[in-house]
C-alpha cells in the first residue's frame, strides 16, 4: 500500500482483512510503497509520518509481524535496481493502455502524466518479483498490474533463464467499497471515507450525510436497497439483517435516517477493538519502529539473495 496516513474501511474491505487471513496460509510481505507515493505528489515531507500511521492500522487489524515482514521500499534499494533491469523488458505502448493507470489520471485530475506514474507497474512487478511472489492479494482494478508483473517475469526468463514465477492475481470477496458520494471507489483524495480510526460521533456524522436513492425522498417511500450505498455498508458490516433490512426498504416503512443509524452502530460496533489496539500503539512508538527496522532486516535479505540470482542469470557479475 502506498502510505497517505491512516487507513479507511475500504481498505480493510478490499485488502486487509485478505491478508490477515492468507498471513497464516502463505509466507507473506506486506510493503509500505513509499516510492509509489512520487507517482501523484513530489512532497516527501509527510511520508515517514504516513508510513508509521499506515502500519499502526496494519497492526491494529491484526497483521503480525512476527508471522510477515513488513517494511518500507525505500529502505530496500533492490527495489529500484530491479525496476530499472524490468523497464528495458516493457514498451511505452503497453504501459499506455493500462487502464488503472486512466482512471488515477481521472480521478486527480491529472494533465500530464509523469514518466514515474506511467511506469509505476513495473516497479510493483519489481515489488513483487524481488520476493519471488506466486500469489498477490489485489482488486479487480489491480488484475491488469498482475498481468504486466506476469509478462514482464516471462520476458526476463525467456531471456536469461527461469529466474521469477509467474504470479497469479487473488481477488478479494469485496474488491471495492463505495464512497459515501455514491462514487465507485472509498478514497481519501475523494474526501468520501469513514477511517478505521473515526470516533462513533464522526462516523454517525458521516453517515447522515451519505448518499441514498435519488428515487426514496421520504420514509414511507419505497426504496431500492440495490443502488444504495448504505445498503452495500449493511451488506458488509451487518448481514445478518439485510433480509429485513431490504425488505423494510422496498416497502418504505424503513426510513433512510434509520437505515443510516444502524448502520452507523454496527459500523461503530466493528471499529471499538481496532481503535483500542490503536491507542495502544499510539502510546508504544518504539514497538512499531522496531517492527519496521526488523521487517527491513528480513526483507533485505531475501532481496539480496534475489538479485544474486538476477545478476548471475544475466551475466552481470
Amino acid at each position: 500500500m502506498r502510505p497517505t496516513g491512516k487507513l479507511h474501511i475500504g481498505h480493510f474491505v478490499g485488502a486487509l482483512e485478505n491478508w490477515v487471513i492468507l498471513q497464516n496460509e502463505f509466507e507473506s510481505y506486506h510493503l509500505i510503497a513509499d516510492y509509489h507515493v512520487l507517482t501523484t505528489s513530489l512532497n516527501t515531507n509527510e511520508i515517514y509520518d504516513n508510513s508509521v500511521e499506515m502500519l499502526i492500522d496494519w497492526l491494529a487489524v491484526g497483521l503480525d509481524p512476527g508471522k510477515s515482514p513488513m517494511f518500507r521500499q525505500s529502505q530496500i534499494k533492490e527495489h529500484t535496481e530491479l525496476h530499472l533491469l524490468f523497464s528495458m523488458l516493457v514498451t511505452a505502448a503497453r504501459l499506455e493502455r493500462n487502464p488503472t493507470v486512466k482512471e488515477q489520471v481521472r480521478n486527480l485530475n491529472i494533465d500530464n502524466i509523469i514518466y514515474g506514474h506511467l511506469g509505476y507497474p513495473i516497479l510493483q512487478s519489481a515489488d513483487i518479483l524481488l520476493y519471488k511472489g506466486e500469489a498477490v492479494p489485489v482488486g479487480d482494478d489491480q488484475v491488469p498490474h498482475v498481468e504486466i508483473t506476469r509478462e514482464i517475469a516471462r520476458k526476463f526468463n525467456s531471456l536469461y533463464g527461469n529466474v521469477f514465477p509467474e504470479p497469479e492475481p487473488k481477488l478479494t470477496k469485496f474488491a471495492r467499497l463505495p464512497g459515501l458520494d455514491g462514487d465507485v471507489k472509498m478514497s481519501k483524495s475523494l474526501n468520501n471515507t469513514i477511517l478505521l480510526s473515526d470516533a462513533p460521533e464522526i462516523v454517525n456524522q458521516k453517515l447522515k450525510k451519505a448518499k441514498t436513492d435519488p428515487q426514496k425522498l421520504r420514509r414511507n417511500d419505497p426504496g431500492r436497497p440495490e443502488v444504495c450505498l448504505v445498503f452495500t455498508y449493511h451488506n458488509k458490516f451487518n448481514p445478518s439483517e439485510t433480509e429485513e433490512i431490504a425488505e423494510g426498504c422496498r416497502s418504505g416503512a424503513l426510513g433512510c435516517v434509520d437505515c443510516k443509524l444502524k448502520c452507523a452502530e454496527n459500523i461503530n460496533t466493528f471499529l471499538v477493538p481496532i481503535i483500542e489496539k490503536r491507542r495502544s500503539l499510539e502510546a508504544n512508538l518504539d514497538f512499531v519502529k522496531d517492527v519496521l527496522s526488523d521487517g527491513e532486516r528480513k526483507a533485505k535479505l531475501v532481496a539480496e539473495s534475489t538479485m544474486n540470482e538476477v545478476h548471475k542469470a544475466m551475466k552481470l557479475g
